[in-house]
């Protein structure tokens, strides 16, 4: 395998997902095999699918089963540990970390999803940095593009560093086309983030994740 990312965010709602799609469609663009995973996920159909999974599982080539890259999809759309504690189950990192190595075998690119943003709770286990951290891969922040986004990408880094992962990169998504000031929230992030802009996502870009993921440099 030549490279796998965990990818977090600012804030829950700021797309994540298609940040990690785009991500999928760059490595393909390199014929590389790249498949996503999302470690948790909360809220199902009435089929009993969620959505951020089938995403990524439609984006990654192979195209995998839902099983097979999200060891846990929990019904009820809310906090993941209390979905889990709702369904009486528990958020185990070592079938995580399976489930990653499984992936890690069958592809050149494993791209890692996180749940809402960086500490989000998932159980007696510990929160989402502490799965990041035991993934052990590099971090891709993804910075929803609204007013405050400085404090939150800052603060976030910060937590990111001292969990003594790296911080590969950064994506900014414009999630609000009325922001003012966008392009220079923008450099004022790179001058300050510790690691490379690897692109800016306009709001609602042509073609989809895969347009998007034009827009995208993948870390080295």
């Amino acid at each position: 395998m030549k490279h796998a990312w965990f990818v977090t965010g600012t804030d829950t709602e700021i797309g994540k997902t298609f940040v990690s799609c785009a991500l999928l469609h760059a490595a393909r663009s390199r014929g590389w095999r790249a498949v996503g995973m999302k470690p948790v996920a909360a809220g199902t159909d009435a089929a009993g699918l969620n959505d951020d999974v089938e995403a990524l599982r439609a984006a990654g080539s192979p195209e995998l089963a839902g099983a097979e890259i999200a060891p846990y999809v929990f019904t009820a759309a809310v906090a993941p540990h209390i979905a889990a504690a709702e369904e009486g189950r528990r958020i185990d990192f070592a079938r995580i970390g399976a489930t990653y190595a499984g992936l890690a075998d069958r592809a050149d690119v494993v791209v890692i999803e996180g749940v809402g943003g960086f500490r989000v709770p998932l159980g007696p286990a510990g929160d989402s940095a502490d799965l990041a951290v035991a993934l052990g891969r590099p971090v891709i922040l993804v910075v929803g593009l609204r007013l405050g986004c400085i404090n939150h990408t800052l603060l976030t880094a910060e937590a990111i560093a001292a969990r003594g992962l790296t911080l590969a990169g950064w994506v900014g998504n414009r999630i609000d086309p009325a922001m003012a000031r966008c392009e220079e929230n923008v450099a004022t992030l790179q001058g300050l983030l510790p690691a490379p802009l690897l692109g800016v996502i306009p709001f609602a870009p042509a073609g989809g994740a895969a347009g998007a993921g034009g827009l995208l440099l993948l870390p080295t």
